[in-house]
């Protein structure tokens, strides 16, 4: 217990630079004595620690102390809390942002903020990615209630082993007990999950890049000038051809399923097929089954 304190005595002066015994021993909750003796304690185990009174005194570390006996330069300290705003997306890692910014005295920049979740669902993806990453750390299984596309929702435990980006959405890369076989599970159709206690071993996701391929299919698509924003909010430049009325040719590799008709009704008028010919067509025919049924 004094081992902690005496080390976030530190990193408290480290980050004020001079702290009163009375206010140490009010943010520690202990006695002022005590704040004294550890006061001492740090003295003897070789950290430069100086009290000094009057009306601007107080205790404080020499200047410098930590950077003295650093092997970092300044801009691989730099480099470090960068790294570490990169990935404080879940604010796990902020305790410890702030505590390496007092160590090498120099002010972190909040240049990065991710956010998980969706709009309007007040957070509940980011309670999602936090229980995942400590299931995948924690090589915990996972009981999940997931939508699968032949529209039924069922109950499964899964040994979480990566969060995937891909293609505008997040997945989860884990072994499915239920179908004794490694799957990609699409965060969003996660309708519900609970950490278990059980564990799992280690394991290595295979690769199955081969056999996601071979569901994608090269697309060929005109879009308006008007849908300009989304199509370079959705897709890479490699893939835009930009013609000289200002419309946009995209071709990319895309997965031929039913998620690809209802991502291109999205785009209303504003999207014409050029291939594969026959995507036209069942185009079409789920627009009219949509217009039959909503209309007047």
């Amino acid at each position: 217990m004094q081992e902690s304190r005496l080390f976030k005595i530190i990193y408290h002066l480290l980050d004020k630079g001079k702290a009163t015994a009375l206010e140490l021993a009010e943010k520690f909750e202990v006695s002022v004595r005590t704040i004294y003796r550890d006061i001492d304690a740090l003295s003897e185990a070789g950290i430069p620690i100086y009290t000094e009174t009057g009306r601007n005194g107080g205790i404080h570390l020499m200047d410098d102390f930590v950077l003295d006996k650093a092997v970092l330069s300044e801009e691989e300290k730099q480099e470090i809390l960068l790294a570490l705003q990169s990935m404080n997306i879940t604010k796990d890692n902020s305790e410890i942002l702030q505590k390496l910014s007092a160590v090498f005295h120099l002010n972190s920049e909040n240049w990065l903020e991710i956010d998980f979740s969706r709009w309007g669902n007040q957070g509940r993806d980011n309670d999602k990615f936090n229980l995942l990453k400590s299931a995948i750390i924690h090589r915990k299984c996972v009981k999940i209630t997931y939508a699968g596309s032949n529209e039924k929702a069922t109950e499964r435990i899964v040994q979480p082993m990566k969060i995937l980006y891909k293609s505008m959405a997040w997945y989860l890369k884990a072994y499915c007990t239920l179908k004794q076989d490694y799957r990609v599970f699409k965060l969003n159709r996660i309708i519900d999950l609970e950490v278990l206690s059980d564990s799992f071993p280690h394991q290595v996701f295979p690769e199955l890049e081969k056999d996601l391929k071979q569901i994608y299919k090269k697309i060929v698509l005109r879009f308006s000038k008007e849908a300009a924003y989304r199509v370079y909010d959705e897709f890479d430049m490699t893939q835009i051809e930009i013609q000289t009325n200002g419309d946009f040719i995209v071709s990319a590799q895309m997965p031929e399923d039913t998620w690809l008709i209802g991502y291109l009704l999205t785009f209303g008028t504003q999207v014409d097929i050029l291939e594969p010919a026959y995507l036209k067509e069942v185009l079409a025919e789920q627009a009219k089954l949509i217009y039959e049924k909503n209309k007047p």
